[in-house]
């Protein structure tokens, strides 16, 4: 038995072979179980520290699936912090959707002028004299829980997280720490709006059984070989509720004769072997020379895929039981010269390509589901990061252990 027959399941038997309900995908009473007990409740990444490098930096994250809008700012103490964006006098929006970052030293309502320090002070009232025992040490902006980790920012809307960050990462921030994130300065971002559940566009990205055929236009070749044609995982680490996979790369391909022209000037997202040493000694450790990327799912809905050269994440924001907002960036170092700004358009022009590719997929699958058609998946072994995301999901919204104890029906 070759490398690529390996069942992946033999290591990880818990998980069952069984088929996987699609209704955690359809369902609207699964979602707003989603937004009570995980979205409400877990770490999220909102920003980088270079989205807000200065003292007074800020800028502001809208959270449909928890009616939340959360400021995120930098102190003049240097400090990191998150706020409700609501003013503690009547509820208003305090920073508003047109000026949604930028830098302050207060920040003001326009409803009534309360002002607020970059530490969530109350610092001014107007007419203060008129109020009725106002005391500002008790009026100040709700906290948002935040904290970062390799200069990502994560917050936690549960007023008293149970765990702290580096506790929810867990063996997943121990595997992805130590890559120099911020030595890739140069961001290429999309966003859209998908008619999907969030689940469905996250299992798009959580595998790669399908690289052969939606991908024959763009990354197939790259990534294809004679000996894994299927595209198998390399290897296969799923942890408490994160998940990991090595997804190959084929050190044959010949690319074209631009794509060429931009390896001769940089690294690309075509080829393997070079950069290997921009790798921290747990991604890749045996250094295969066809490895393409490590692709990391942070539960529940944050995806990081590092490679030699680059890195590139998904983001997957629930807007509602069937519309999701989607956020792909691909990070590249800065060019120093003109050869290299064409290697990095090239490679990120590829990746945009595929990633199209990708979510043209997402809302044909939700409407197929949503016809009631089909009742279940059926999985493959090499799907089995898809496999670990409902389990764990299903850990933390215990919607199937409500309806078996009688607490809730369908509706």
């Amino acid at each position: 038995m070759s490398e690529f027959d390996k069942f992946w399941i033999e290591d990880y038997p818990d998980l069952g072979t069984d088929p996987v309900s699609t209704e955690p995908c359809i369902s609207p009473d699964y979602y707003r179980l989603e937004q009570e007990r995980l979205f409400s409740k877990v770490w999220l990444k909102v920003g980088q520290d270079e989205d807000i490098p200065k003292p007074g930096d800020f800028f502001v994250k809208d959270i449909a699936c928890c009616n939340a809008s959360v400021i995120v700012v930098r102190g003049v103490d240097g400090v990191v912090r998150a706020f409700h964006n609501v003013c503690s006098h009547r509820g208003n929006k305090l920073v508003w959707d047109n000026t949604s970052e930028g830098a302050t030293n207060a920040f003001r309502c326009r409803f009534h002028g309360w002002s607020y320090g970059t530490d969530g002070r109350l610092i001014a009232v107007p007419d203060e004299k008129m109020f009725y025992g106002l005391k500002r040490a008790d009026c100040g902006l709700t906290p948002v829980a935040a904290d970062s980790w390799e200069g990502f920012i994560f917050i936690n809307l549960d007023p008293h997280p149970a765990e702290n960050l580096k506790e929810y990462l867990g063996e997943m921030g121990d595997h992805l720490g130590g890559f120099p994130y911020r030595d890739f300065p140069t961001r290429y971002i999309y966003r859209a709006e998908l008619n999907a559940n969030w689940k469905v566009c996250l299992d798009a990205f959580s595998e790669a059984y399908h690289v052969v055929f939606i991908h024959q236009q763009t990354v197939g070749a790259i990534n294809i070989t004679k000996e894994n044609p299927m595209h198998h995982p390399l290897s296969v680490r799923l942890y408490r509720r994160h998940r990991s996979a090595v997804v190959q790369g084929n050190p044959d391909f010949k690319p074209t004769p631009t794509g060429a022209i931009a390896s001769r000037f940089g690294l690309t997202s075509m080829e393997r072997g070079r950069g290997m040493e921009t790798l921290p000694p747990h991604i890749n450790p045996e250094r295969r020379n066809d490895f393409n990327f490590d692709l990391n799912v942070i539960f529940p809905s944050f995806l990081i895929h590092v490679r030699p050269g680059e890195y590139f994440t998904h983001q997957f924001w629930p807007l509602g039981p069937g519309r999701t907002l989607w956020e792909g960036i691909n990070y590249l170092p800065a060019a120093r010269n003109a050869g290299e700004r064409f290697s990095q358009e090239y490679s990120h022009l590829m990746r945009r390509n595929a990633w199209l590719e990708d979510t043209s997929t997402m809302e044909a699958t939700y409407a197929g589901l949503k016809t009631g058609a089909l009742r279940h998946f059926m999985l493959s072994d090499p799907e089995i990061l898809v496999r670990h995301g409902y389990k764990v999901l299903e850990d933390q919204v215990g919607f199937y252990r409500d309806r078996a104890r009688g607490d809730r029906t369908d509706g």
